[in-house]
């Protein structure tokens, strides 16, 4: 005979059931500062459907306490600076190599080397990669950046000494393209418009086919464990389709995951396949011009959507970065799988600091000058009528009730950024190349990795209108580079400089328009430049061209608009 529960028991079991207390949850990896059993990371919503409240951001993105914070953001800025990923696919060895440089009987060899690639020592190398430098301490305020252990005050910033069971192996960090030299300043989070990052891929790639195994042990005197770390390298390189970029300054991550990609198997690891190396699949992407600028990372802390072109719709983007990495490095997919699970801190830590990084400022480097502040503020009045639905809009100290008694740098920095709730992806008529060059999402979406990270990619037409913040240094503009200053951007398409050259920000005097914010065109381009041509921009080529963008403003509010964005 089926029992019946009276209805008054079965309310009073179903509150009991409510309020019985539940199993904790257990944090068995990353961060978990407040040991409540949640990790700190699980707390974000990295999904499609994601929105920040307007005038706030992600700047402490997982939420922690203000301490936590900062210690937090100090080791994964260290992260940023050393490649914490060390099965990274491609390493060279370092003593042997430095022990060849070093030695006296090797001067010609070295001068030679010298000659044909503008380096003879690792510290020309670092200096030709175009390399940030750790500054000395007492910088202050973002500048003040903490040295990794075995580093000092001049040592080049992203240079990545890796210990192996194989000896030391040098590979270069997210640093690399996203610390960048300013004014005498090192800047993280700032696009390297200097860097040769690809560069070194192809380097690599010119080494391990015109040196095999036994010519590079007798040549460097390599020991047994160091021409091993050599054999893995030249192995993996197998995987690895590399690009030059068109112009000093550009990045071709776009092109570099697609045809390494086609160097794998068609799976969810991305095998390794003799067969693929043979015949590679996306070989178009060879010759099709996708370059980007890397971009900022302060900017990231208000968006919902990552890259350029938005097509990263979900998930975190620093897992997403890493797999970009390391896809572009050879590395086994399982190895790299396994690390992200076995070091989920380090990738906390990592995200943590990359979101918390602060843009630089004009009056850092300038104080007042060069800044009419009754211009600037009309400028923000053209600017929120014009471009703030796209890029935010920016309260500043001016706006304050209590304005008047605040120093002039307090009156002109920015006190709340108001951008949008859900990160849009707008076609404003800009190269589209860039865009176009995601032909790959589908194998990207299969890979087990971005199924784990539910990282998800959307083919886009357009580009992301990003934050503003800091835009006084990001120069040139536009997400190709194409455009040099302000001035020429917020002029007609046909008005904006078809060639100029992508310099140093060395001294502002001679390598900065303060005025039109951005590089010295024309007959203001330091001579020495001229002769860079890895620095020539071209903007005729196709992916390189400087269209779209058009602004319906005159003279008098294009002057406006940038006094404004000088203090932005």
């Amino acid at each position: 005979m089926r029992r019946t529960v009276p209805l008054h028991l079965s309310l009073l079991l179903a509150l009991a059931a409510c309020e019985a207390p539940a199993t904790p949850a257990t944090c068995t990896a990353g961060l978990d500062l407040d040991a409540d059993g949640v990790c700190d990371g699980d707390r974000v919503d990295w999904s499609e459907d994601a929105s920040i409240d307007p005038g706030t951001s992600r700047a402490n993105v997982y939420e922690l306490d203000p301490a936590d914070l900062a210690e937090v953001s100090e080791r994964g800025i260290q992260h940023a600076f050393v490649w914490p990923v060390e099965i990274t696919g491609l390493l060279i060895p370092y003593r042997p190599f430095q022990a060849f440089m070093d030695n006296p009987d090797n001067a010609g060899a070295v001068s030679l080397l010298r000659e044909q690639l503008g380096f003879g020592t690792f510290e020309e190398f670092y200096t030709w990669l175009g390399l940030a430098r750790y500054p000395e301490p007492g910088m202050g305020g973002i500048y003040d950046l903490p040295i990794p252990e075995g580093h000092a005050p001049g040592d080049a910033v992203g240079a990545s000494l890796l210990q192996t069971e194989w000896g030391e192996g040098l590979t270069f960090s997210c640093a690399t393209c996203h610390a960048s030299p300013l004014f005498g300043r090192t800047v993280v989070g700032l696009s390297n418009r200097r860097a040769r990052a690809n560069a070194v891929f192809l380097l690599a790639g010119e080494l391990v086919h015109n040196m095999p195994p036994d010519a590079f042990q007798s040549l460097t005197d390599a020991t047994a464990e160091e021409r091993a770390l050599y054999e893995r390298t030249l192995d993996n390189y197998g995987a690895v389709g590399a690009k030059e970029p068109e112009v000093l300054g550009l990045d071709t991550a776009v092109a570099q995951i697609g045809l390494s990609l086609g160097r794998r198997a068609d799976d969810p690891w991305a095998t390794y396949s003799a067969e693929a190396e043979t015949d590679p699949d996306f070989v178009e992407l060879e010759t099709f011009v996708a370059d980007s600028k890397p971009a900022v990372w302060w900017s990231l802390k208000y968006k919902t959507r990552w890259l350029s072109d938005g097509s990263l719709v979900s998930g975190n983007p620093i897992v997403y970065n890493l797999l970009a990495n390391e896809l572009g490095r050879g590395t086994d997919l399982h190895e790299l799988s396994d690390w992200l699970a076995t070091e989920r801190t380090t990738l906390d830590e990592l995200t943590v600091a990359v979101f918390a990084t602060e843009p630089p400022k004009w009056t850092d480097f300038f104080g007042t000058d060069g800044i009419d502040e009754a211009e600037a503020r009309a400028g923000q009045v053209v600017f929120d009528a014009n471009c703030a639905s796209c890029h935010g809009e920016y309260e500043k100290g001016w706006d304050a009730a209590d304005a008047d008694t605040l120093s002039a740098v307090d009156r002109l920095a920015t006190t709340r950024v108001v951008y949008l709730a859900q990160t849009p992806v707008m076609d404003m008529g800009t190269d589209p190349q860039r865009a176009q060059g995601h032909g790959y999402v589908d194998r990207l979406n299969q890979l087990q990795i971005s199924l784990d990270a539910e990282n998800v990619f959307v083919g886009q037409a357009g580009y992301v209108p990003p934050p503003l913040e800091g835009i006084w240094a990001r120069y040139p503009y536009l997400h190709n580079n194409s455009v040099p200053t302000l001035c020429a951007l917020l002029s007609p398409p046909e008005e904006r400089p078809t060639v100029f050259y992508q310099g140093p920000a060395d001294d502002p005097a001679t390598d900065f328009d303060a005025d039109c914010v951005g590089y010295p065109v024309g007959d203001a381009i330091p001579v020495v430049w001229l002769e860079d041509e890895e620095a020539r921009f071209d903007t005729t080529v196709p992916g390189l061209r400087n269209i779209g963008h058009e602004q319906d403003l005159d003279a008098t509010e294009r002057a406006q608009v940038i006094a404004f964005l000088k203090t932005l």
